[in-house]
């Protein structure tokens, strides 16, 4: 989705978001202040003072991260901060004014800015994120395809292991592998990119399962024996489900999950979620190998290993790790 930006967003966003006249390249020099002249006051968010904390919502740290050294570009920062002090939950102009340390008008004046330009929208009691931040958003998503943002930490993960590295989505209850690395180790796997699997028997399919109820987990070891109730295991190393929903239990606590060959004979794996900004899990990547290379001491060294990787793609994918509050503001 290509669409040009509208004229009067743009016009709005420039006009309010512009340094002020006092910054600009060629305003006229003023004159300096008499001696007994009281100092300018300076913003505490401009100059680095934070507001005493107060209890209420939590808001990130960098909404009060404005050094004097950046002073050229705090009005833009003051906007930026609202629109992230709205993502967490602040509504009214007091408590914008309250996390940027600014006074009532500023304050409004920003904010009055960021609804022209359609960033923020005005409801019955407050303010909330506005549709131009959706428009922007999806154009975000459409140009960050998941294997392409995956694929330099794919990559780094098979030179750290040597193994296969496997990214995989989820498709109804199955898993489907939409990109692989082969290991190095002279092994072969019958996965494939475009290759299904059912959730339930694949540990990239499990780390997709980790925000699932019981009652899913369960429809969906269900769903996974139905699969594959002709195919052959030997030795038949697959759980029974009292197994199962202790073993996904165990992985949901540690953010992980493992192949013990449940899917293919002497084949074990470690995976991890991805998820996206709204902190969904959307997939899941894995290492993969046989027995001989994956002890279940291996198993256990690896999952920081893969969990490191998984958190690096979930990061460019906009999600945040929660962040203890290092300030409160009060609604």
């Amino acid at each position: 989705m290509n669409k040009a930006m509208p004229t009067h967003a743009a016009t709005a966003s420039e006009a309010d978001l512009a340094p002020s006249a006092d910054q600009a390249p060629n305003a006229a020099p003023r004159s300096a202040p008499a001696a007994n002249a009281p100092a300018a006051k300076v913003p505490r968010a401009a100059a680095g003072i934070q507001p005493p904390p107060v209890d209420g919502i939590a808001l990130p740290s960098t909404l009060l991260d404005v050094t004097p050294q950046q002073a050229g570009t705090q009005t833009l920062l003051r906007g930026l901060a609202i629109l992230e002090a709205a993502a967490a939950g602040v509504r009214d102009l007091r408590t914008f004014g309250a996390a940027l340390g600014t006074t009532r008008s500023t304050t409004h004046r920003l904010v009055s800015s960021l609804v022209q330009a359609r960033y923020l929208r005005q409801v019955q009691g407050g303010y909330l994120l506005g549709p131009k931040l959706i428009e922007l958003g999806t154009i975000a998503l459409e140009q960050m395809p998941l294997t392409a943002v995956a694929r330099q930490h794919l990559e780094s993960l098979a030179e750290q292991t040597l193994d296969t590295i496997h990214l995989g989505v989820r498709d109804g209850d199955d898993v489907l592998y939409i990109d692989k690395i082969p290991g190095t180790r002279g092994l072969e796997m019958r996965s494939r990119v475009g290759h299904r699997m059912p959730l339930a028997s694949t540990g990239i399919g499990k780390a997709m399962m980790l925000d699932l109820t019981p009652d899913v987990w369960q429809a969906l070891f269900d769903a996974s024996r139905r699969a594959l109730a002709g195919v052959s295991f030997k030795p038949d190393n697959r759980p029974d489900a009292q197994t199962f929903m202790q073993r996904m239990a165990n992985y949901a606590a540690g953010g992980y999950t493992f192949d013990l060959e449940e899917n293919e004979a002497s084949i074990r794996c470690v995976a991890a979620p991805v998820r996206d900004a709204s902190g969904a899990v959307v997939a899941a990547l894995s290492v993969a190998s046989t027995i001989p290379y994956m002890s279940l001491e291996r198993m256990d060294e690896l999952i920081p290993v893969v969990q490191r990787e998984a958190r690096a793609i979930s990061e460019e994918l906009g999600w945040r790790a929660p962040q203890p509050a290092t300030r409160r503001i009060k609604r």
